[in-house]
């Protein structure tokens, strides 16, 4: 784990920003798609853990950004290369355009001031999404990454991230992920090796820790 000044040094609010990843309601919702994913992100504190975060970005002026993963009714320019696409076709709920699905879930707020990127293809909300160019704009040099799931959508952002010359902080009990003892061991032997785990604690109490007023010389 990082000291409190290292990770307080990286969760600069002027070059910070808050993702959160699939956390849909047609994904983590009660009646949500994957039924089993949705009820490791709640019992285990996960999405009530990215609500914090959320909240705190938002009383420390930190940019959030809502990555949701959504199809067309028409399945059209989404991907069916692999078997978790093809499965996801099956599913009862469909992430589809425009309906509550893929709404941002409770209870995460989302303000006027966040950014919502919304994607038709592929597994990484970054690859091939605004996020990118989003980031660059907005001065973004640490991405704090949440939400689901550890199994895919989680390490292909945090990969994409390092790609891009990002440093990624990753709260591990803010991210979910099953069987619910796979969430801690890909975070142990995977993304600790390309990112700064810390608790949700930790990063809540270093974007609400004052900052010095920097003083120009008369």
């Amino acid at each position: 784990m990082p000291s409190y000044d290292q990770l307080s040094e990286l969760l600069d609010p002027a070059t910070t920003v808050l993702l959160t990843v699939e956390c849909q309601q047609g994904v983590v919702g009660p009646d949500g798609a994957l039924p089993e994913l949705a009820r490791e992100a709640r019992s285990s504190g996960a999405l009530a853990n990215v609500a914090r975060l959320v909240a705190g970005a938002h009383r420390s002026g930190i940019q959030v950004v809502h990555a949701v993963a959504e199809r067309r009714p028409d399945g059209r320019g989404a991907n069916r290369n692999a078997r978790l696409f093809r499965a996801a076709e099956r599913l009862p709920v469909q992430q589809l355009s425009g309906t509550a699905a893929v709404r941002v879930a409770a209870p995460i707020e989302v303000t006027e001031a966040d950014l919502v990127v919304r994607r038709l293809h592929g597994l990484s909300p970054v690859q091939g999404t605004d996020v990118d160019a989003l980031l660059r704009n907005l001065g973004c040099r640490t991405l704090v990454v949440t939400g689901v799931s550890a199994n895919v959508a989680i390490p292909n952002t945090v990969f994409d991230a390092v790609n891009r010359g990002y440093t990624a902080v990753v709260p591990s009990d803010a991210i979910a992920g099953v069987p619910s003892d796979y969430t801690p061991a890909m975070i142990r032997h995977t993304l600790a090796l390309v990112a700064t785990v810390a608790t949700t604690d930790e990063v809540l109490g270093c974007f609400e820790r004052p900052r010095r007023t920097r003083v120009t010389p008369a």
